[in-house]
């Protein structure tokens, strides 16, 4: 496994001068790629998620996108969609390619830019893919150098395992590979684990007024995971179309009130007929350190498999960096799920 040296705040140069953003961003060229570029708009919603379901049908992504959650890209009020995204046109006027790169408002200890997109099927094999990630690679930079945020900068894109091209052409660009992640998987009908009730703290359903609480407690509890930085109140509310309140639980403490953990689901649907299968997908599970060593992680997961298969779900999924310094692999492996696929994060530090 690929690992960053750490770098001390002391002995970094500017973040303008570490990002090296370029003066004018050289847009996709026309002649090269044979497609015409500009700005995501939201009324592109409609053939661009046709656009993405093309892509992951052929690249075979175990995980597909629903137009709900296409539609989210332009929400938040911290982005600047007309600067941080890019789409290909055919003659046609049809979107054959896309990139979006998108800032984390919330950073405090790295200061992060995302690259995500992709290219149509049929207009692989044309340097579009080299000419889109070039162009949100540059786009990353301005937005690092412009954050004025004088930490550690991280460029970075999330690739499937199996999708050679995509990590063969990051690398190509300068990305390298540092940290790994696996999707794992647990078949509800064995019997779930039997949980003592944790003394002084109960596991009620999510509710609205328990959601910023929960914000803090996340923000709290995450504070030292590797990549994980301060969630915004609107942040926090984005890309919540596939959240399942239903699935979701938060653990209380009776004396305070106070947040202790929490669990919280996704309900992907549009993955159940490519998987062959129902299930429910634990997004964030997080317990505060005050209450960490008492079962709590276990209570909660065991309580949204609980409700899972009450709705009659036929498996549990989650992801888990495996470097994570919890052990939380190894939760999970001993509560009976197993790896199904794995990601990485290839990234340029800065």
């Amino acid at each position: 496994m690929t690992t960053t040296r750490p770098t001390t705040e002391h002995t970094l140069a500017p973040i303008a001068e570490r990002a090296a953003a370029p003066a004018v961003l050289p847009e996709p060229d026309p002649a090269a790629t044979g497609l015409t570029w500009r700005a995501l708009r939201r009324d592109d919603v409609p053939a661009l998620f046709a656009l993405v379901a093309r892509t992951e049908e052929a690249d075979e992504a175990p995980a597909r996108t629903a137009e709900a959650e296409v539609d989210e890209w332009f929400d938040g009020d911290w982005k600047d969609v007309a600067a941080d995204t890019r789409v290909g046109l055919d003659a046609d006027g049809e979107p054959r390619a896309w990139m979006v790169v998108e800032s984390h408002p919330g950073d405090l200890r790295v200061v992060r830019a995302h690259l995500s997109g992709g290219v149509d099927p049929s207009h692989r094999g044309r340097g579009v893919g080299r000419a889109l990630v070039a162009w949100g690679t540059g786009r990353a930079r301005q937005l690092l150098a412009a954050s004025g945020k004088e930490v550690p900068g991280r460029i970075g894109a999330y690739v499937e395992d199996h999708r050679a091209d995509a990590l063969g052409l990051y690398a190509a660009a300068g990305f390298t590979p540092v940290r790994y992640y696996a999707e794992m998987r647990r078949d509800l009908a064995a019997p779930l684990p039997e949980v003592r009730r944790t003394e002084g703290v109960r596991v009620v359903p999510w509710t609205p007024e328990l959601d910023e609480a929960v914000r803090l407690a996340h923000n709290e509890a995450f504070a030292d995971h590797w990549g994980s930085e301060p969630r915004t109140p609107e942040a926090w509310q984005h890309g919540r179309s596939m959240f399942a309140p239903a699935w979701s639980r938060v653990a209380v403490d009776e004396a305070t009130g106070e947040v202790a953990g929490y669990a919280l689901s996704g309900r992907y649907e549009q993955d159940w007929p490519v998987a062959g299968y129902t299930s429910g997908y634990t997004e964030l599970l997080g317990v505060r350190r005050a209450w960490r060593g008492r079962g709590l992680a276990v209570a909660l997961l065991t309580a949204v498999m609980e409700a899972y298969r009450e709705d009659g779900i036929q498996y549990a999924e989650l992801d888990v960096d495996t470097a994570n310094p919890s052990g939380a692999h190894g939760l999970y492996a001993d509560l009976g799920y197993e790896v199904t696929h794995g990601s990485r994060l290839l990234t340029i530090e800065l």
